[in-house]
């Protein structure tokens, strides 16, 4: 038997004013792990959307061999029953229904009289589960579990329609460390059993360690589809596929040279919403103009609470704690008090609360600070057409008009409009969160040249972020949270991964 499972050919997927996808070719071994690797862009996610039946036969030019047989999808219920199952970025399950609901989602186990037997579908939910390592019971709403455990419900779902080809859209991006060891030790689990994986993936130091085949694609065509057994190939290599020249370093050189204080927290403690707990605790910290201080934590530390809370107290209750900016103490009650007090907050969940993916580029851009371009109660949209371009221009967003919605637009590109939006602002600090998740090497070196182009401007910039070489390439100081509390600060040149780790851990072992 031929030991080729896929082979996509030539395939060419076009959009208004854009060609996404140019005689794109894809040969995939059975049973192993292939990852597509490429800029925001490159066309990835498009390819994996015409394999999958999301953009059907007819919409592009181009064909798929499955098993040396041509096949054509109508929509994704034909490539699923062939068992090729896809699973998202944004992860597709209803958050109020149970694991075991999710799971069999239009694909009901049903009993006597076609009613659905509750019975069975738990039993076979808890043994997919089990398969993929998720103690959960399956009567479990989704809503309670985690990211990384919601993950695995994917991919148990994806085991329950048989699959035999499982495509993975950038799996362990918003994954800590350790759910993301344990999602790439399951698909190692996968690939033993004959199951073959093709994932897209932006961490190129997963990619090294689990994929037998990597094929780069660069701006909607092939590169070069590279052999990862021989141990040979570097990040290095790989990046210079995706970008098509070499990055000198990771991180853009900057000398730091902070003034003064612009923003201080003082004693900042933060209950949950809807539980009785903290969140944050006596937290204190501040910031210099021209100066990045970063925020290390693991997951549930309570990083983006302490953010969103001092962000006009867009998080939380009980909120106590004293907030200065320049030396004048603040009451920013009000997103709209913070902004006027000159602090920004980009979220880290761009698609959800930093964008209306439906609306263009342009109103996102002015969406924040649409009273500087208004005159009479009315807006400009002379001026913002100007704003918007000026961004488009400075912050290099890829976009056919600023008249495209963002939804359109790559992860790279989407977080450029978050950023330009608040730069609109003119914050005295920035408060930046996980701003470069989910997105490529090049567009990270971009977002990192900008927060050093706005310190260079005398902004301070706070960065949230869980990749903690990210935090030591780019900061002048960092302080580690844990359990709401802060445990440590180190200036970059005595931190490192280990000590930074160990006062994350901090709380936690004090507290066990």
């Amino acid at each position: 038997m031929d030991d080729t499972i896929l082979e996509m050919r030539n395939i060419t997927k076009t959009f208004p004013g854009v060609k996404a996808l140019h005689d794109v070719t894809l040969a995939v071994r059975r049973g192993e792990i292939h990852a597509i690797c490429g800029e925001n862009g490159a066309g990835k996610s498009t390819l994996m959307k015409v394999l999958s039946g999301v953009y059907p036969t007819g919409s592009y030019d181009g064909e798929i061999v499955l098993d040396g047989k041509p096949v054509h999808f109508r929509g994704i219920r034909d490539s699923e029953a062939v068992g090729i199952v896809i699973i998202h970025q944004e992860l597709a399950l209803v958050p109020y229904l149970s694991i075991a609901e999710n799971v069999f989602l239009g694909n009901e186990r049903r009993g006597t009289g076609g009613l659905i037997d509750w019975n069975r579908a738990n039993a076979e939910a808890g043994a997919l589960l089990a398969s993929v390592g998720l103690h959960e019971n399956p009567v479990t709403p989704v809503i309670q579990l985690g990211v990384g455990k919601q993950q695995l419900v994917e991919i148990a779902k994806a085991l329950s329609k048989e699959v035999r080809l499982l495509i993975l859209d950038e799996p362990t991006a918003a994954l800590n460390d350790v759910d993301s060891a344990h999602l790439l030790d399951l698909l190692r689990r996968l690939r033993e059993q004959g199951i073959t994986c093709i994932m897209i993936s932006h961490k190129l130091n997963e990619i090294t360690a689990i994929a037998d085949s990597t094929t780069v694609i660069r701006d909607g065509q092939t590169v070069e589809t590279l052999d990862m057994s021989s141990g040979e190939v570097t990040q290095e290599r790989i990046i210079r596929g995706m970008v098509g020249r070499d990055l000198e370093s990771y991180y853009p050189d900057r000398v730091s040279t902070p003034g003064a204080e612009v923003l201080r927290i003082e004693g900042w403690t933060v209950r949950h919403p809807v539980q009785d707990r903290r969140v944050v605790d006596g937290a204190s910290l501040n910031v210099r103009a021209g100066e990045v201080v970063g925020i290390a934590g693991l997951m549930g530390a309570g990083r983006t609470e302490l953010a969103m809370s001092v962000f006009g107290r867009s998080y939380g209750r009980d909120i106590t704690g004293r907030l200065f900016v320049h030396g004048t103490e603040v009451k920013a009650g009000t997103v709209a008090e913070a902004i006027e007090n000159g602090i920004a907050y980009a979220t880290e969940d761009r698609k959800r609360y930093g964008l209306n993916l439906i609306e263009d580029v342009c109103r996102n851009i002015s969406a924040a600070a649409l009273g500087k371009l208004a005159r009479a109660g009315l807006v400009n949209g002379n001026e913002e057409i100007k704003v918007a371009e000026r961004s488009r221009r400075d912050m290099n967003i890829k976009t056919p008009s600023v008249m495209t919605a963002a939804g359109k637009l790559s992860g790279g590109n989407q977080q450029k409009v978050v950023l330009s939006k608040w730069l609109f602002t003119d914050p005295d600090v920035l408060i930046l969160d996980e701003p470069t998740r989910g997105i490529d090497v090049g567009a990270k070196f971009e977002i990192y040249t900008i927060i050093n182009q706005l310190v260079a401007d005398g902004k301070a910039v706070i960065l949230i972020s869980s990749e903690l070489p990210e935090l030591l390439g780019m900061c002048d100081r960092i302080y580690t949270l844990s359990a709401g509390r802060i445990t440590g600060e180190l200036p970059v040149g005595e931190a490192t991964q280990e000590n930074l780790m160990e006062l994350m851990t901090k709380e936690k072992e004090l507290a066990g």
